[in-house]
């Protein structure tokens, strides 16, 4: 970098608004960071008002394509395969995301402010004037992955009840605290009682963003390719962001990008326990029927019963149509000992052709979410609990079913 590239942070010019910003100067190029609240009519207003000054010709917006997509076309689950999202293992990432919706759309709803309403006006008014437009964050399903891979096993499960929580509260949120989601965006609101505590959440929630966001920026909008490009972001990246822009500018961003959406392949040992299992529970069978057969026959009745029940039993909670409940009965004993499919899989497919969702459940989908109640109301979010339930109630059984089966072998051993 030669010295007219150092980049250097410069006082704040032109700012009309009340919003935090940072100036960053990298040779000819300027980036303006403007901090927002993703719940917030006066963000909405600092973009518009920035944009509509004239002095940028060109924007860059804290959303992925996905979330683009969704801001843009919030019914596109509509055209989405509900059994091709089972097939591929995304039933969990796609009710996640649900969950997450459903906290910033509660939180729009309280205040009668849209969800996004700040990246919206930077839609619109980028398009309006015809301006490049940038969406620099990484994915949120390679994030939700990445934090899931990062944090032990042991603080997962604080994950979920924390996501869960934002989901069930109904408490009111006053505008004072709206305006405080300019520390995050609705990832780190939902999580940031554990970020906050936790490095290996913070690092793939916040600092990894703040770097990727960099990156794209630098090969979206390297130093001379724009005079002066908006930045627009939740205000809690700015300052990481900024620390990001000042320092050396990346010599491979692609390389480093694509580094930062990996997702780390599962170990052997967890790709190989399913196997493990199946190897273990048929050998237990082959031991108890060569003792006599009476013992035999116990294990195969006990694994059926303690396996189907459990699972069958998650079904009905998640108020299945009884045919998926009857088909999760009699599947669930037989996917656990085949790690090819499972219990949920099974327990979805059924109820997408017993239930198939209807328009209505997709165009009302991210409303019904918003309360308890509708994700067992809207047909599109109970497929999906079917499936989680079915399947939490089949490895519950798994693993009980197998405990009964060694304590059976080594009490009659």
């Amino acid at each position: 970098m030669t010295d007219s590239q150092d980049p250097a942070i410069t006082p704040r010019q032109e700012a009309a608004t009340s919003g935090p910003q940072r100036v960053v100067e990298i040779g000819d190029t300027r980036y303006t960071l403007l901090g927002t609240a993703h719940v917030s009519a006066q963000s909405a207003a600092e973009v518009r008002t920035l944009i509509a000054s004239g002095q940028f010709d060109a924007v860059a917006i804290e959303l992925c394509s996905s979330r683009h997509q969704s801001l843009e076309n919030p019914d596109a689950m509509a055209s989405q395969d509900l059994f091709e999202i089972f097939r591929q293992g995304k039933a969990g990432l796609v009710a996640a995301s649900l969950a997450l919706g459903a906290f910033q759309q509660r939180l729009a709803e309280q205040s009668g402010i849209e969800p996004g309403a700040e990246m919206r006006a930077a839609l619109e008014e980028s398009r309006r004037r015809k301006l490049p437009l940038m969406l620099i964050d990484r994915d949120v399903g390679i994030t939700l992955k990445r934090i899931y891979h990062n944090v032990p096993w042991w603080q997962r499960f604080g994950l979920f009840s924390g996501l869960l929580g934002s989901v069930l509260s109904r408490q009111e949120v006053s505008a004072a605290e709206i305006e405080r989601l300019k520390e995050g965006d609705v990832l780190e609101s939902t999580f940031s009682e554990f970020a906050a505590e936790s490095e290996t959440l913070y690092t793939p929630l916040i600092s990894e963003r703040d770097r990727y966001m960099v990156l794209r920026l630098a090969e979206d909008a390297p130093p001379g390719r724009y005079r002066h490009v908006l930045v627009v972001i939740g205000a809690g990246h700015m300052k990481g962001m900024a620390e990001h822009l000042e320092g050396p500018q990346p010599r491979a961003p692609a390389e480093e990008r694509e580094a930062l959406e990996a997702t780390p392949p599962p170990s052997k040992l967890w790709k190989a326990l399913p196997w493990l299992i199946t190897a273990l529970v048929l050998t237990g069978f082959a031991i108890g029927f060569s003792r006599n057969t009476e013992l035999g026959w116990q294990l195969v009745i006990e694994w059926f019963l303690i396996n189907g029940v459990l699972s069958a039993a998650a079904t009905l909670l998640a108020l299945a149509h009884p045919l998926t409940v009857a088909a999760t009965f009699f599947a669930a004993p037989l996917t656990s000992l085949n790690p090819t499919i499972g219990a949920g899989f099974v327990a979805a497919g059924v109820e997408l052709y017993l239930r198939k969702p209807k328009v209505r459940d997709f165009s009302t989908l991210r409303h019904d979410v918003t309360a308890l109640k509708g994700w067992w109301r809207n047909r599109v979010s109970r497929t999906l609990l079917v499936f989680i339930m079915a399947t939490l109630g089949s490895a519950a059984g798994t693993w009980i079913a197998g405990f009964r089966i060694a304590g059976a072998l080594f009490g009659s051993a």
